[in-house]
């Protein structure tokens, strides 16, 4: 028996989706849905808000039970984007090991505006000593985007993912472009 792939959508369902865009984000991820059933491809759903990423949906076939689970999300919130693509990387290896998923893509629909650390993700609070650029005692950008950068290679690094980014950012030069485009540089560069 072949085994088949599995679409995990991480869906950014923070703050600084306003509400237009969180619309946007919602009807891509619908369409995205009914293109994997159609492919008889099992889905998942990661929504990120908070302080961190869950699995809102395991990886299942029943495209009802998604759509209804997206449509239910909860908004608002920190951006924890480097948590939601490890535990994106640790749903998906839990499902390659199972035997029944062989591919795995990873579709991230954000704006690329993490603002949330990892150690606040697992409980633990952000100390300062660790970036040289912290201000009032919170994260720099450049720590946050180092984070995002550091998991999105480690999933790219895993047999059988792929990453697709959905940028959701309303500006010339968005910043989920940016980050992707840096991340994949590093990649590429070893």
């Amino acid at each position: 028996r072949k085994a088949g792939s599995l679409i995990i959508f991480i869906v950014d369902a923070s703050g600084s989706m306003a509400l237009n865009r969180m619309n946007a984000a919602k009807g891509a991820a619908m369409s995205l849905l009914t293109e994997a059933y159609q492919s008889r491809d099992k889905i998942c759903l990661i929504p990120f808000q908070g302080i961190a990423a869950d699995v809102l949906l395991p990886p299942t076939k029943s495209i009802a039970m998604a759509k209804r689970r997206l449509e239910q999300m909860p908004c608002g919130g920190g951006s924890p984007l480097a948590h939601a693509l490890q535990v994106a990387s640790l749903t998906g290896l839990a499902a390659q090991k199972s035997g029944d998923v062989g591919k795995v893509v990873v579709v991230l629909i954000s704006d690329g505006r993490a603002n949330v650390p990892l150690c606040t993700s697992y409980g633990e609070e952000f100390d300062a000593a660790n970036d040289d650029e912290s201000k009032d005692g919170k994260p720099s950008r450049k720590y946050l985007k180092d984070e995002v950068i550091a998991s999105a290679k480690k999933m790219a690094s895993l047999p059988g993912f792929n990453l697709l980014c959905i940028d959701t950012e309303n500006k010339l030069f968005p910043m989920a472009l940016s980050v992707t485009n840096q991340a994949l540089n590093a990649i590429k560069n070893g």
